[in-house]
């Protein structure tokens, strides 16, 4: 991945679709199910995608306005939202790698094609590395799915331009879209950023959020995260019962494990526990920022 940063953008963008492509290609027969999480404002549905990827429908119940997220496969995005009878017609980019933004012109180009269906508005980050882009968007920037309020965080460090969504309604359902910034017991590498950008990603926006919030990433990596965090803190009791959980699952109940809470994150995930002396210790520091370098230079190796 490393190599791919200095390589031309489009050249980057071959090459790791290439990678998933080939990756992906013995789960194709794999039962990929959707998961769909119905609450009395917001439906969302977890839609499998590549090897290990999560793409989301997000449909506002009382109006049938839908968004997605992170649409690398965009025919079965369009497959679902038939299914479910609502009118799609928001793109929530999160980042720029092509496990997530590597379907947006071709759901553009379905649009197109289909005038009838209304336009496509595209979100993302302030980077022309994102395909079809029509609202570039920054910190606390807000839009609406009907009539679900979306604020945008910017969280780079993953990428420059790394976008979480946080949606919320007025009945006080909420959720957040994490791409590769959070994920269930981890966090993403730090390609384009700094351990300050993820700590105060993680730390000083993500933690912020009510409890409640639900966290939908953007992979499933919970088996890895959870061995990794069980080795930093072995006798944390949360983090070992969502481990036996997860080692007793097979891939598509693993996939089940999300969505997460930022109240479960705070007390099963070490990155967002790096003020903890437990975590601090395992790495021999005695600052947050300082842990959360070294924390993720050892999981890096892990």
């Amino acid at each position: 991945m490393a190599l791919l940063n200095i390589l031309p953008h489009r050249l980057s963008q071959r090459l790791t679709a290439l990678y998933f492509t080939v990756s992906s290609f013995s789960l194709q027969r794999r039962p990929r199910t959707t998961q769909t999480t119905t609450m009395a404002s917001m439906t969302v549905t977890k839609i499998p995608a590549l090897k290990d990827n999560f793409m989301y429908l997000v449909v506002c119940n009382a109006t049938r306005q839908a968004a997605v997220v992170d649409p690398v496969e965009p025919d079965r995005v369009l497959e679902v939202a038939r299914e479910q009878g609502c009118k799609l017609n928001q793109l929530l980019t999160t980042h720029h790698h092509w496990d997530h933004a590597g379907g947006n012109e071709q759901l553009c180009e379905r649009f197109r094609q289909h005038t009838e269906w209304g336009t496509l508005s595209v979100y993302g980050g302030d980077d022309d590395r994102i395909a079809g882009l029509t609202h570039r968007v920054r910190q606390d920037d807000t839009f609406t799915i009907g009539q679900l309020r979306v604020r945008c965080l910017s969280t780079p460090c993953h990428t420059t331009s790394h976008v979480c969504y946080y949606v919320e309604s007025e009945q006080q359902e909420r959720a957040v879209f994490t791409g590769d910034t959070l994920f269930l017991a981890g966090c993403g590498r730090f390609f384009e950023g700094t351990p300050q950008q993820m700590y105060d990603a993680l730390l000083g926006q993500l933690a912020t959020l009510p409890d409640d919030t639900l966290v939908y990433c953007g992979h499933e990596y919970a088996l890895q995260n959870l061995r990794f965090g069980h080795t930093v803190e072995p006798d944390n009791e949360d983090t070992r019962a969502m481990l036996e959980r997860t080692q007793a699952a097979d891939l598509e109940g693993r996939r089940a494990l999300v969505p997460s809470t930022i109240g479960q994150e705070k007390r099963i995930n070490v990155f967002m526990r790096v003020h903890q002396p437990s975590v601090q210790a395992f790495v021999g520091r005695q600052t947050p920022l300082e842990t959360m370098q070294a924390l993720r230079a050892a999981k890096d190796k892990f």
